[in-house]
């Protein structure tokens, strides 16, 4: 009798979701400078004054905040980032392929319906757990002592128990919402686009179902999702953001938005 190797034997629950939380929290640490001016350009304008500065383009966000508020605010709020990391992606891909073979019910290949539904299944429950830490780490993000009042917040802890204190326990969980909307538009629109394109490529003989064909297909479904999913992104920081009574619902803030700054406001970041 033939023993496994280590390779022949699938990894469990536990080390899919450890993986899956590492790999997030390396990736996030790496491109928090990114997300950190995606968020100074998606509130920019919500609340203009004459002293603000202005942001122009990622890049140009970047170099802004290292000059004018130091190389380490470029990192602010990565704590709680992490902690999003840990909650968010460890159980949305570690638990993807546990709810999608229990979705599949026996089918020797997974449809892109079960795809879909193990993805919004995973995603929300990861959404749900995991939007206290994204709560604070918008606002850290956000929050700037240049021309204005004091920062809310002194650090990530300071902020949860503030916003604990000052909103209450659904303080915490502001934004749920968009958020689940956002994660919502991003699975299905990623998953379906991923696999027209990839059919379309293949079908009319313009690429083989191999490695560029699929990068071809990976690349058009990141713009399609980036795309379609831009609108509620911004809606969710500025309403997550937000100081009590400044918005009294979500399609409020995504009124005022609207009327106030037009509909490019919407693909701000």
């Amino acid at each position: 009798m033939v023993g496994h190797t280590a390779s022949d034997v699938p990894p469990t629950m536990a080390v899919k979701i450890f993986s899956a939380g590492v790999a997030a929290c390396v990736a996030d640490i790496i491109t928090f400078p990114l997300d950190t001016a995606k968020v100074r350009l998606q509130i920019q304008g919500e609340c203009l004054t004459s002293s603000a500065i202005r942001y122009k383009g990622v890049l140009g966000t970047i170099i802004t905040l290292a000059k004018t508020e130091g190389p380490v605010k470029l990192y602010s709020g990565l704590p709680a980032g992490l902690q999003r990391q840990i909650s968010f992606a460890s159980l949305r891909i570690g638990l993807y392929d546990t709810v999608q073979d229990y979705t599949e019910k026996g089918e020797e290949k997974a449809s892109l319906g079960s795809k879909i539904s193990a993805g919004l299944t995973t995603g929300g429950v990861a959404v749900f757990i995991g939007q206290p830490t994204e709560v604070v780490k918008v606002r850290l993000q956000a929050q700037s002592h240049l021309h204005g009042p004091k920062p809310r917040y002194t650090g990530t802890y300071n902020a949860y128990r503030i916003i604990a204190t000052t909103e209450g326990l659904t303080g915490l969980w502001k934004g749920t919402t968009p958020n689940l909307t956002r994660n919502v538009i991003i699975n299905c629109t990623e998953l379906v686009t991923y696999d027209l394109m990839k059919e379309a490529l293949v079908k009319n003989k313009l690429l083989a179902d191999d490695v560029p064909c699929h990068f071809v297909s990976a690349v058009v479904a990141g713009f399609c999702t980036t795309v379609l999913s831009s609108p509620v992104d911004v809606v969710k920081t500025r309403f997550v953001n937000s100081s009590p009574g400044q918005y009294t619902s979500v399609p409020n803030c995504a009124m005022m938005m609207l009327t106030r700054e037009g509909l490019s406001a919407f693909f701000k970041g």
